[in-house]
């Protein structure tokens, strides 16, 4: 089975995605618990809101947390800080970001520290004038960078509609995952540290270099660039010129990606179900972003999820001690998973 490895060739069905299918969703164990309770206490009695962003801190052992300001949407909650740091205990060490994020989506945190946040828009609320932004943030706080228009949706070399998420590679150049939902801009975005256009590539279908809803980044050691392909249920790998390596449809409908520092490649489905991506199961797939071996496999917590909406985690992310953090939109809430 030598050939599974070559993870350059374009796998898009057959053995790969049988063996994902049947190994992560009905075979392999789940070495993980889940914390009991409510993780993570908010401030002045406040409620979790929907939550899709989370990153680990520089010091991979804090956690940063980007939640929709006790609902789906930051609208009319000015006051309320939507990025938030936690300890490993669930104790809220800081807060920031009041009136300047509408519907945070995706989040990275470069290797300065800097919080990156989409601002993806939805639901109607443009007119509050927000949205289809990057903002960047330094760990404090102040706001650095902003890329996009401010409220403006557009698919032009400075504009997004609803982006979903964000990377800063180690070189500093910035991608930017631009469209949320499968009518979307359906794209990948580059540009350069200092935010200036480089390119873009990507449009509507279901090719190879195509995307429908482009949801989540992330990159390996290799300096590979991870799409999560959402809407064609898949997750494409290109380099960072935007060239296509390899097709993966193992780590089933996904809705998050992260990948560590030992290229363990976490992918969130909180989509799947009959009539979306049918035969695979809702929660967190992990395996090896190397070879695509699916080797663990985090359940949704419901037991019994519907054939409509979304639960369990979409977003995900992963400490320096290997818990496994899962950021619910649906439930609204964030959990923790701990290894057994």
């Amino acid at each position: 089975m030598s050939y599974l490895a070559r993870v350059g060739a374009t796998v898009a069905v057959g053995l790969f995605a049988v063996i994902g299918a049947v190994g992560a969703a009905h075979a392999q164990d789940n070495p993980y618990r889940t914390v009991e309770g409510v993780w993570g206490q908010l401030p002045n009695g406040r409620t979790w809101g929907a939550t899709s962003a989370v990153y680990p801190a520089l010091d991979g052992v804090n956690i940063w947390i980007a939640e929709r300001c006790g609902q789906n949407s930051c609208a009319g909650k000015d006051e309320v800080d939507p990025i938030l740091l936690f300890d490993p205990s669930g104790r809220l060490l800081k807060s920031f970001g009041a009136g300047l994020i509408l519907w945070p989506h995706g989040m990275h945190v470069d290797r300065d520290g800097n919080v990156w946040v989409t601002d993806a828009v939805g639901f109607g609320a443009a007119p509050e004038g927000r949205g289809h932004e990057i903002l960047k943030f330094s760990p404090d706080g102040e706001l650095l960078m902003t890329l996009g228009k401010k409220g403006v949706a557009g698919d032009g070399p400075d504009t997004f509609r609803q982006p979903s998420d964000i990377l800063v590679a180690p070189n500093g150049d910035i991608f930017v995952a631009d469209g949320h939902g499968a009518g979307g801009n359906n794209r990948i975005v580059k540009f350069s540290s200092d935010g200036t256009f480089i390119k873009a590539w990507g449009s509507t279908g279901a090719e190879n270099g195509e995307f429908r809803d482009p949801h989540a980044l992330a990159m390996d050691s290799q300096g590979r660039l991870f799409v999560g392909d959402r809407g064609n249920s898949r997750i494409q790998i290109f380099d960072q010129d935007g060239n296509h390596i390899a097709t993966w449809t193992q780590f089933g409908r996904p809705s998050g990606l992260f990948i560590d520092d030992n290229d363990i490649l976490y992918a969130a489905d909180s989509e799947s179900r009959a009539s979306r991506n049918p035969g695979w199961r809702r929660g967190i797939y992990i395996g090896s972003a190397k070879d695509g071996w699916v080797t663990a496999f985090i359940p949704d917590p419901e037991p019994d999820p519907d054939d409509s909406g979304t639960s369990g985690a979409e977003g995900v992310a992963v400490d320096s001690q290997g818990n496994v953090y899962g950021a619910e939109v649906g439930p609204r809430m964030l959990r923790k998973y701990v290894r057994r």
